[in-house]
């Protein structure tokens, strides 16, 4: 669990309070969370982390106890490029002009927009269990569709997927974590009291499906006008080997495409790395991230 000297607070940013847990000491190290879930995904490396860095732990905007702005006719409001500002603005407000990122999952997509939009404040940048969200949509097939089939159930319009999962919230969000964990992992009762927790707020729902339907239009087209950059921070890509995008991708290869200097390799788990392997994924950080550049 997260250490008792780890403070929660909120930040009003621009148009959205950010909620984050912030605690550790030493150089700073963003963590980004992905989805059905919040900043509490991090608990089991929190306290190993914090004994070398300064953990900063957001809820990103439209998750956990973070605002849930109006995504707008265009989704613009949940682009994983104002996603990225959030985190940047935040950290400013921090003082940290530069820092380390990580980021799970949809954390990981705003990570890479990051770095993209912001290269001179971003140390080094870990991504984790994804492909890079262009390259994902561009290789859409029956396979693809089938294991990732919410990304194109959270799309649809005029409140189909919220009134689905407002349903019964709890029974999506359980569901979701099983099918995605690897073989005989079983989240705490903390933590899924958390997420589920999460999830039975209609905003949150609302605000996720926004998420989405922005990786499905504005955000394809800040990466398709974007495809001669590439990330210039040194790149750590770890993912499960359980998992799906193990067998659909070559995860390396995907992100070499997109970045400079790429190392990284899967570890023996599903989709959740920080909780399935928390000692192992600590061990990585601490050293990839304290090496000096």
């Amino acid at each position: 669990m997260f250490p008792s000297s780890f403070k929660q607070k909120n930040r009003l940013l621009r148009d959205a309070t950010i909620h984050y847990r912030i605690g550790g000491s030493g150089p700073p190290l963003l963590l980004l969370h992905g989805y059905p879930q919040n900043h509490f995904m991090w608990h089991e490396v929190a306290p190993i982390l914090a004994e070398h860095f300064t953990l900063i732990c957001p809820d990103l905007r439209g998750y956990g106890e973070s605002s849930k702005p109006a995504g707008g006719d265009d989704h613009r409001n949940y682009s994983k490029r104002i996603m990225a500002e959030d985190q940047i603005q935040l950290m400013s407000e921090l003082g940290y002009d530069r820092f380390c990122v990580a980021g799970h999952d949809r954390g990981g997509r705003v990570a890479h927009r990051m770095a993209l939009d912001y290269p001179d404040r971003i140390e080094k940048i870990a991504v984790l269990d994804i492909a890079p969200t262009l390259t994902m949509f561009e290789a859409t097939d029956q396979a693809f569709a089938s294991g990732y089939y919410h990304w194109f159930f959270l799309i649809q319009p005029d409140g189909l997927p919220e009134h689905m999962i407002a349903l019964d919230p709890d029974y999506y969000v359980i569901e979701k974590l099983k099918r995605w964990s690897g073989e005989s992992f079983s989240f705490s009762t903390e933590a899924m009291a958390n997420y589920c927790h999460s999830f039975r707020d209609t905003a949150t729902i609302h605000a996720s499906c926004e998420d989405y339907r922005a990786a499905a239009t504005i955000d394809l087209e800040h990466d398709r006008a974007d495809t001669d950059q590439k990330i210039v921070s040194p790149l750590l890509v770890l993912w499960g080997k359980q998992g799906f995008v193990e067998r659909q991708f070559d995860v390396l290869a995907s992100w070499r495409e997109k970045a400079i200097n790429v190392s990284g390799y899967p570890l023996d788990c599903g989709h959740f790395l920080a909780e399935e392997k928390p000692q192992e994924l600590s061990t990585i950080f601490t050293d990839f991230f304290s090496q000096e550049t």
